[in-house]
């Protein structure tokens, strides 16, 4: 029989450890609750990711007291942003804006491990190679907390108020609760990248051609992520001929990129993203809620979901320690619907170039209005003093 060990208690238990997961952790375990983290992966692992920072999750980042933990990991600063709409380059340099003057691109292993360090100090308990096998629940069907399993097998009956899934896109705590798809997008990318030294540090540089989108995202260790993007039917038909190489898809619907790339030298095997339609899930019920690609997932062409991320972790704490979490998708979807539908647009691949450049005029405005919404907050989950 399998071992069963004794039922704890908690004021939250939140089912995923990266930075979803790992920010709604540390800002209650700031406020003073009792936090346990549990994560089916080993701590410092990497995961699949756009890296790219907007200005809303700098700004949380710094305001949190851990933008100086990742910076002198070896971050590189991004000053630059370039939209290179096939050979027509536009370039923005990043202003001082809300006391943030430059953007970050972490390495997944280095930004997961930065926020769930910082959980750990403020008091949060982390379990690794833990996975989260069931809910408990009462008569009326209320989440009581989760029934786990330990690295050597046994199982646990943990309870607490509410039971927080941050565990991505097939999250096992949106499967137990029955969370619902109430808003699905009609388009995806399908994508591969790589990581190549040898490349100036320009900032970010976004390319854009008839039917494909790239990019050039500087992040730790002198290497950059670049990445093609085009539809997972086009993908699927390079897989399926053997040709779905990175530099091939690369030299083949964005040779302005490629020529940027030819001194570059690849650092790690190409990463495959077949393509996944963007939702928003139900997002909160008795006893329980979602925050991450749990609970709401936007196309990656457009960079964000980090940012979103950092976001929607801080409106569900602030939510959680309110006794508010009812109200908490109803806020999240306000802040993200607009940018959902700009990203399901871009993410068709069917614009011209004059309208891929209107497309980012619009999700431009879209992201200052959410820098903004992110700035104005009151600073009550800030470093804790």
């Amino acid at each position: 029989m399998t071992e069963r060990l004794q039922t704890n208690r908690y004021d939250a238990i939140v089912v995923g450890a990266r930075c979803a997961g790992a920010a709604t952790a540390l800002l209650l375990a700031r406020q003073g609750a009792r936090v346990l983290v549990v994560d089916h992966d080993s701590p410092g692992t990497d995961t699949m990711s756009t890296h790219a920072l907007m200005r809303g999750a700098v700004i949380q980042l710094h305001r949190w007291g851990l933008l100086d933990p990742i910076a002198r990991a070896g971050t590189p600063a991004i000053r630059r942003t370039s939209f290179i709409y096939e050979d027509q380059a536009v370039d923005v340099d990043i202003k001082p804006e809300h006391g943030i003057d430059a953007l970050y691109a972490p390495r997944r292993s280095l930004l997961d491990a930065t926020l769930a360090e910082a959980a750990a100090a403020a008091g949060a308990e982390l379990r690794y190679r833990t996975g989260c096998v069931g809910l408990l629940r009462a008569e009326d069907g209320r989440v009581l907390g989760v029934t786990l399993r330990t690295p050597s097998g046994a199982t646990e009956d943990v309870h607490a108020d509410i039971v927080i899934g941050a565990d991505g896109r097939r999250s096992t705590v949106a499967r137990h609760v029955g969370a619902q798809i109430t808003r699905r997008a009609q388009n995806s990318i399908g994508c591969v990248y790589a990581y190549m030294g040898g490349l100036p540090e320009r900032g970010y540089r976004w390319h854009f051609a008839p039917g494909a989108a790239g990019g050039i995202i500087p992040t730790n260790e002198g290497l950059s992520c670049v990445f093609a993007a085009v539809t997972p039917a086009v993908l699927a038909e390079a897989r399926a001929s053997g040709d779905a190489g990175h530099a091939a898809l690369i030299a083949r619907h964005l040779p302005v990129l490629s020529e940027e790339l030819a001194n570059a030298v690849p650092a790690e095997r190409p990463v495959t993203f077949p393509g996944s339609y963007g939702y928003f899930r139900q997002s909160a019920g008795p006893g329980w809620a979602l925050v991450g690609d749990a609970g709401y997932f936007r196309d990656p062409l457009t960079a964000h979901g980090i940012t979103d991320a950092l976001r929607d972790a801080e409106v569900l704490a602030n939510a959680v320690i309110q006794g508010t979490v009812v109200g908490y998708p109803t806020l999240r979807e306000a802040l993200s619907s607009e940018f959902f539908d700009i990203t399901d647009r871009i993410a068709a691949l069917t614009w011209s170039m004059e309208e891929i450049q209107q497309l980012h005029r619009r999700l431009n405005k879209a992201m200052k209005a959410n820098q903004d919404w992110i700035a104005a907050q009151d600073g009550s989950l800030r470093q804790a003093a």
